[in-house]
C-alpha cells in the first residue's frame, strides 16, 4: 500500500475518528509540537444565549415589531440571529468523548477526543463546530510524538461540511490545512482558507460520525454519503449490522452494530474494514469502533462523557 493511500484510509476511518490517527502511527512519517489552540474562523458566530423569560406583566404589555408592521433590525456590530437547534440531532453543546486506541496487544497507544463545541452561523447557515484531537502516550510517544487536531464547521440540518480543518503536528514537523467545502467554482474559498471542489451534501469525517448518531437504524438499513477526508473525496458505506452488547472502560452497552466500507472511484478498498458501535441510549454515543488494517487490528473504547 502506498504512503498516501495509508494516510488518506486512515483519515476517512475518522468517521470512528480515532483509526485515523492509528494509520498515522502506522504510515505517515511526521512529528508534532503541544497542542494549538485555534481561533475560529471570522465566518463563524456561536449562537448567542438563551434570553431569559418575560416576566407576566411584560409579556402583556410588549408587541413584537412583526406584528406593529415594522421590520425586527438588529442592532449594529450583533450577530446574525440564529434559528433554534434543529430538532432531532443528538448533538449537545459541550459534549465531551474521549477514548483510549488500542492497536493488536499494545494498550492505549494514543488519547482521542472529540467535541461539540457549540452552534451557530457560518457564514449565513446554521452550523455545528465540531472538534477533535489525538495524541500519542508513552511509551510510543517517546518514539512517536502526535499532536493533531481537526475542526469541522457542517451544516446544522444535514452535518454537510462547510469547511474542514487540519492542525497536523507530527514528530516535529507541522502542517495547517483549512478547506472551505464547495460544489461549485463560483465560490471562492476566504483568503485564509483553499477551495475543496466537492460534491453537493459531501460530509467530513467528523460531520459523518455525528451524522450516523442521528440516523434511524430502524428505518434506515444502509446510508451512503461522499466523504472528503481533507486529501481526497470518497464513497463512503454504512450498513446497519444488527445489534450487540458491549463493554468498554465506560460502561455496558446494547449498541447498534454499523459496518463501514470505504470505495475509491467505485472500488472498494479491501485491505481494511472497519465496524462501529453506536449505543441505543438517548444520545446514540459512539461507544466502540474495531477495525482491521493490514498491519493489525485496532479497538477505540469509550473511556467517558463529559
Amino acid at each position: 500500500m502506498s504512503l498516501k493511500k495509508s494516510v488518506v484510509i486512515g483519515a476517512v476511518a475518522l468517521v470512528g475518528f480515532g483509526v485515523g490517527v492509528i494509520y498515522y502511527l502506522h504510515a505517515r512519517s511526521s512529528q508534532p509540537a503541544p497542542e494549538v489552540v485555534s481561533a475560529e474562523p471570522k465566518e463563524f458566530r456561536a449562537a448567542a444565549p438563551a434570553e431569559k423569560p418575560e416576566t407576566k406583566a411584560a409579556a402583556k404589555t410588549s408587541v413584537p415589531a412583526e406584528a406593529k408592521g415594522e421590520e425586527k433590525k438588529a442592532a449594529p456590530g450583533t450577530p446574525p440571529i440564529v434559528p433554534p437547534m434543529d430538532a432531532g440531532l443528538p448533538l449537545k453543546t459541550g459534549e465531551v468523548l474521549e477514548y483510549s486506541a488500542n492497536v493488536a496487544k499494545l494498550s492505549n497507544v494514543a488519547t482521542l477526543s472529540v467535541k461539540v463545541v457549540g452552534r451557530g452561523n457560518f457564514a449565513g447557515k446554521n452550523a455545528w463546530h465540531l472538534q477533535a484531537s489525538a495524541h500519542t502516550q508513552n511509551p510510543l510517544r517517546m518514539v512517536f510524538e502526535l499532536d493533531d487536531q481537526f475542526d469541522s464547521y457542517s451544516d446544522a440540518g444535514t452535518l454537510a461540511s462547510m469547511q474542514y480543518e487540519m492542525r497536523l503536528s507530527e514528530r516535529g514537523q507541522k502542517v495547517e490545512s483549512l478547506q472551505r467545502m464547495t460544489a461549485s467554482d463560483k465560490e471562492p474559498a476566504p483568503a485564509d482558507a483553499s477551495a475543496a471542489r466537492v460534491l453537493p451534501g459531501t460530509r467530513d469525517p467528523l460531520g459523518m460520525m455525528e451524522y450516523l448518531r442521528n440516523v434511524d437504524w430502524s428505518k434506515t438499513p444502509e446510508v451512503r454519503c461522499p466523504v472528503y477526508d481533507g486529501h481526497k473525496l470518497y464513497d463512503v458505506r454504512a450498513k446497519l449490522a444488527g445489534s450487540e452488547t458491549v463493554e468498554v472502560p465506560s460502561g455496558k452497552y446494547t449498541a447498534s452494530k454499523i459496518g463501514i466500507r470505504v470505495l475509491d472511484q467505485g472500488v472498494e478498498m479491501k485491505d481494511a474494514s472497519f465496524m462501529l458501535y453506536v449505543a441505543n441510549d438517548a444520545a446514540h454515543t459512539p461507544v466502540l469502533l474495531e477495525a482491521v488494517l493490514p498491519f493489525a487490528t485496532a479497538r477505540v473504547e469509550l473511556l467517558k462523557t463529559k
